[in-house]
């Protein structure tokens, strides 16, 4: 019998390559040279972890995002075959380029919607770890895929095991799909507790390593409200199919409840490798650098629902879900500027669900925008945060 020839490796451009989710990548394509070749790597400012990157993958392109850290950086740091740029319009030749077939897009924020819509535009097939992209973007991100034949692989653990759940079934056979959240930090804590909180504090996370950003987002359960979000545009979901339960241990990754009463789950160790890895050689599935559950360990999985009195942001999440429109950039946008002025101390911790509330009330609802109405949207509501007090009410 004659042996399978291997695959063409798949040529992967990483934008946000110096982050969590980028370096995890990397971490893949290191032990998959035969399927992942790294074609190109887009960083904001660390030039110098970038250079790093560069010198051990050798991709054709190399891109910074922010201006200082262009004009700052050391060029003879990276490789002669590698082209160092600078800009969005770069990501976008990037995003685009007939010599990628996968864009990882792992920018944080709503920073991530550039590249992704280029991506997409092109045709490519996204691995989606920005959920902010579908948040943001909703229906304007999905039709455009659908419209280019454009793929939307997720990243997100809660969504990969979502999307592999949905194996060989579409969204009309689903009664409702149950994401999993472990809870972060405060997990117990009561909102008078929750009033002393530090960002030292809640950057803590008990489970996954991760930036400051999301961190601060799984803390306050704002994460798991962006991911309900996600969740529907990505696999065309009604909000009302939607729920979320905590699961400390976070090993079952998300539920899927079928019409027939069956529930199919996803199940590893938290290591965002396994569903990275799984968007990079979809639908194949092969050995990697990822770590196996050790069954001999297990003894218990705990499950039990998330303090929505408490943890406000969560509510936050299913409204919008459930109105669309400009409701997703707006909340996205209050959401980023709220936890940067937590994060500096100008805020105190409920204040990002606090502020996050009262500026989705005050926003100019427009229920079919267009991608410059979002866009507006988003920059309205960063001012706006930028105002806000404590003793602000919502309208």
């Amino acid at each position: 019998m004659t042996a399978a020839a291997s695959p063409t490796p798949r040529r992967v451009a990483v934008l946000g390559s110096t982050g969590s989710i980028g370096t995890s990548t990397l971490d893949v394509a290191a032990a998959l040279p035969g399927r992942i070749q790294v074609a190109g790597l887009v960083a904001n400012s660390k030039w110098a972890d970038l250079a790093e990157q560069c010198r051990k993958f050798r991709p054709r392109v190399a891109i910074l995002t922010d201006k200082a850290a262009f004009d700052a950086a050391d060029k003879s740091a990276f490789p002669p075959e590698t082209a160092l740029q600078f800009g969005d319009d770069a990501v976008c030749r990037l995003a685009s380029s007939p010599d990628v077939d996968v864009v990882l897009s792992a920018v944080v924020g709503a920073a991530g919607l550039t590249g992704t819509w280029a991506a997409l535009e092109a045709g490519k097939t996204v691995a989606l770890a920005n959920k902010e992209t579908l948040v943001v973007g909703g229906s304007l991100v999905t039709e455009l895929a659908a419209r280019r034949n454009a793929k939307l692989l997720p990243v997100d653990s809660e969504h990969s095991a979502i999307f592999q759940a949905l194996a060989g079934h579409t969204a009309a056979d689903v009664d409702r799909v149950v994401l999993t959240a472990s809870g972060g930090p405060f997990r117990g804590r009561t909102a008078a507790e929750l009033e002393a909180v530090t960002p030292a504090e809640a950057l803590k996370h008990p489970t996954w390593q991760m930036g400051p950003k999301i961190t601060i987002d799984s803390a306050t359960l704002m994460n798991k409200a962006l991911e309900v979000i996600e969740a529907r545009w990505l696999f065309g979901l009604r909000a009302d199919q939607i729920d979320v339960i905590v699961h400390p241990e976070s090993v079952v990754h998300s539920f899927v409840e079928y019409a027939d009463g069956s529930v199919l789950a996803q199940l590893s160790p938290p290591d965002m490798r396994l569903p990275i890895q799984y968007a990079l050689t979809y639908p194949d599935r092969v050995h990697g650098p990822t770590r196996r559950l050790n069954w001999r360990e297990l003894s218990r999985f705990t499950f039990e629902q998330p303090d929505r009195g408490t943890f406000q942001c969560l509510d936050l999440g299913f409204e919008v879900a459930a109105r669309g429109g400009t409701c997703g950039a707006v909340l996205n946008a209050a959401n980023e500027a709220a936890v940067a002025r937590f994060l500096t101390g100008q805020i105190r911790f409920p204040d990002i669900a606090r502020c996050c509330r009262a500026v989705l009330d005050a926003h100019d609802f427009d229920p079919a925008p267009t991608l410059d109405a979002l866009l507006r949207r988003d920059r309205w509501a960063r001012q706006e945060v930028a105002r806000w007090t404590p003793t602000q009410t919502s309208r």
